[in-house]
């Protein structure tokens, strides 16, 4: 185990975690969009900037961003410094011009006592922060089916050729994970309309109630080894047979005693 410091308490780390990671783990609370537990940290957002120094360090320090720093021996992290705090209030004030409207953004913004930008507002501007957690999620998967596009200010999230992407089978993990709910999709009916892709759902055939889509069905049956058949019925049946099997299994056992 390794010994670092936080906040002025001392706590014990595993060799390989992160600061973030420590950090969270002992509840302390720090910004962290472009962070999920299901992908490898990317550091884009830095607002988990933290400030780090040792005892050897004769009193120098400097400013790392916790999702991708790993622990070592002897760390004194401070997440809520003075210089800190002014670093996230100007990441926090850059984000505000670019997305304006992002209801996450000015949240931040109110957390950090930024009540206005101090750049060129981008006045339509859109809720995309460029943080990678859906083009990371996507890959993960196996599906690669959008990517980051352009460089600069031009720089976004889309399907290959801005078109209608192949490999998409609609299995939303990229909207639901998005920070700021930039991706939006379409249910309507029996299908689902998500980066210019319609799909159609299958329908429990229990309950009648929509569940995933037929490609990401037939996915998820050839690469994780489910029956195709275990998507006719939809979680919510097949937890409540589950329910009802184990309900007779004990009370078969209890006739048997």
């Amino acid at each position: 185990m390794i010994r670092i410091t936080i906040n002025g308490k001392v706590t014990q780390a595993s060799e390989g975690e992160t600061l973030l990671k420590v950090i969270r783990r002992e509840g302390i609370d720090i910004p962290a969009l472009c962070h999920h537990e299901a992908v490898e940290p990317y550091g884009a957002c830095r607002l988990c900037m933290v400030e780090i120094t040792k005892e050897e360090w004769n009193g120098w320090s400097k400013y790392v961003t916790s999702c991708l720093y790993p622990v070592e021996p002897g760390l004194i992290v401070k997440t809520h410094s003075t210089k800190v705090i002014e670093m996230r209030k100007t990441i926090v004030d850059l984000y505000l011009a670019r997305h304006p409207n992002c209801a996450e953004i000015q949240q931040l913004a109110d957390e950090y006592g930024v009540t206005k930008t101090s750049y060129q507002t981008v006045v339509d501007g859109d809720n995309c922060i460029l943080c990678g957690i859906c083009t990371r999620i996507c890959d993960e998967m196996g599906f690669h089916a959008i990517s980051m596009v352009g460089r600069g200010h031009g720089k976004v999230v889309a399907p290959p050729l801005d078109e209608a992407p192949a490999n998409c089978t609609g299995c939303l993990a990229c909207a639901q994970n998005c920070p700021t709910h930039f991706i939006e999709f379409e249910d309507k009916g029996n299908s689902r309309t998500i980066w210019g892709k319609k799909f159609e759902m299958i329908t429990c055939e229990k309950c009648g109630k929509t569940t995933i889509t037929k490609e990401f069905a037939d996915y998820l049956a050839e690469h994780r080894e489910l029956p195709r058949e275990y998507f006719n019925i939809c979680d919510e049946c097949h937890r409540r047979s589950t329910a009802l099997d184990m309900g007779r299994i004990a009370s078969w056992s209890k006739e048997v005693k």
